[in-house]
């Protein structure tokens, strides 16, 4: 008898009248499916253009699908033992096994019940894993189901990129950005399951560069020149008194010359800097090298330490840091609704009311909300008694959008508040372009990085009530 003989009568045979059982076939049908619907998610991933990209496909296709695969492969020996116990315990085990044969009825049932267990399975578990990728490349999977991303879920739709997905940021291009986030968003997944995320969340050096996100959309060079910039305030007087500034941006970038000017120009070139902080608020080292390929390093004079740190190369993100998640400060958030008419500038003091009431402790929104309307109650019952009588409804309109903006901007639960996660656009919030432009950043020779506000931008009115440039430029 050949080794194929010995093998079929010895080994096949057997195997498979024990595994003509319910138990094993189901687990012959998982096994089947779930490799058939693996290896087609890794040829799509391997040659065609219709993958996901989402960081947390990782948890599908190396956690949920092996483990099906590997439970079906377990249901098949369990099923085998069982009916072997059961034919023993009943005296029924052959001394000749049934010969393999289509024709015995039995066979090809058991056959005929594992094809069909397995394309049902096929069809059920690819489109249960089609709408499970699907679902998590949406920012409601993101910003809503992880409980954790609640602040960064409110800010998405509030600002600017509210129209591009997720994973466009933070998933690198190329085969290398691929992997990296499905390893990093099923680590993060795993650490939300296990409640050992951080609180709050901040941003740190693993999301993807610039290069591989921003500029798949944007051109860093792009001919932007000068941009006129107006911010509208109101003061904490009894009137709300409105007042505007007037701000000329030189934005530059490269003309068609090809000349760099302006705040982008200024910063194309290859510039490395050493930060002592995982956000990059306190910058101690600067080195940019020049057009003629010589490096000048500049330290910051004031900082009473060794250099130490990691060099990070400078990229849009050092300064758009908040382009898809950005939060307000009370101030900007009052004095927007209010321009808005959300917040009725003919209320006595309301700006001043308004910023104290953000400000304030609550320890969720529904105590916000019933707080800041008692508050604003008790302010005008109490110092315009006429003016509560008639405009209840201004005041609760008011009420009602402050509870808005606590609750869009304050995360108790996850320890985010006002200026937890500062926007380095700008100085005037925040250190921002004063990280590195504050005077202080010297180099051994003596050179600065320049401090002249003029060189980024010219004031051109501020705080100006009586508007008459703005009137000259037919604003309102």
């Amino acid at each position: 008898m050949s080794t194929f003989q010995r093998f079929r009568e010895s080994w096949l045979r057997p195997i498979l009248f024990f595994g003509n059982n319910l138990l094993s076939l189901i687990g012959g049908a998982l096994t089947s499916a779930s490799a058939f619907v693996l290896i087609g998610f890794y040829l799509v991933d391997a040659f065609g253009h219709g993958g996901s990209r989402n960081p947390y496909l990782g948890i599908i296709l190396g956690f949920f699908l092996p483990a099906l695969f590997l439970l079906g492969l377990l249901l098949i020996p369990l099923g085998i033992l069982a009916r072997h116990a059961a034919l023993r315990r009943a005296g029924k085990i052959p001394s000749v096994y049934p010969r393999i044969n289509l024709a015995d009825p039995l066979f090809r049932h058991g056959i005929e019940v594992v094809l069909l267990a397995t394309f049902v399975n096929f069809v059920l578990l690819g489109t249960a894993t089609y709408r499970g990728v699907a679902y998590m490349d949406t920012k409601d999977f993101c910003g809503a189901t992880c409980h954790v991303m609640a602040p960064e879920g409110t800010a998405y739709p509030v600002f600017a990129h509210s129209g591009v997905p997720c994973v466009g940021c933070h998933v690198g291009s190329g085969v290398g950005g691929y992997i990296h986030a499905k390893v990093n968003g099923t680590r993060q997944l795993i650490d939300v399951l296990r409640n050992r995320y951080p609180a709050p969340i901040l941003t740190n050096d693993l999301l993807p560069s610039a290069s591989q996100t921003c500029l798949n959309c944007h051109r860093a060079d792009a001919w932007i020149g000068d941009k006129i910039r107006i911010s509208t305030t109101f003061d904490d007087d009894e009137k709300n008194t409105r007042t505007r500034s007037l701000i000329l941006l030189h934005v530059g970038g490269r003309d068609l010359t090809g000349k760099l000017s302006g705040i982008h120009g200024a910063h194309l070139g290859h510039i490395v800097y050493i930060s002592t902080d995982t956000r990059h608020q306190i910058i101690h080292y600067v080195a940019k090298t020049e057009a003629d390929g010589s490096v000048v390093e500049y330290t910051d004079t004031n900082l009473k330490q060794a250099r130490v740190g990691v060099q990070r190369a400078m990229d849009c993100t050092d300064c758009h840091n908040r382009v898809a998640h950005s939060f307000d400060t009370p101030e900007k958030a009052v004095d927007r609704s209010m321009l808005a008419g959300a917040i009725s500038p003919e209320l006595p003091f309301i700006h001043k009311e308004s910023i104290a009431l953000l400000k304030a402790s609550y320890g969720s929104p529904e105590q916000a909300r019933t707080q800041i309307a008692a508050s604003l109650k008790r302010f005008y019952q109490s110092n315009y008694p006429d003016l509560w009588q008639k405009d209840q409804p201004r005041i609760a309109e008011a009420a009602s959008r402050l509870a808005v903006l606590w609750s869009q901007n304050v995360f108790p639960f996850m320890k985010v508040t006002w200026g937890t996660y500062p926007n380095n656009l700008g100085h005037n919030d925040y250190p921002g372009c004063s990280r590195c432009h504050d005077g202080s950043h010297n180099s051994a020779s003596g050179q600065s990085i320049s401090s002249d506000c003029s060189v980024c931008h010219n004031v051109l009115t501020i705080d100006d009530s009586n508007r008459s440039q703005l009137a000259d430029l037919g604003v309102q």
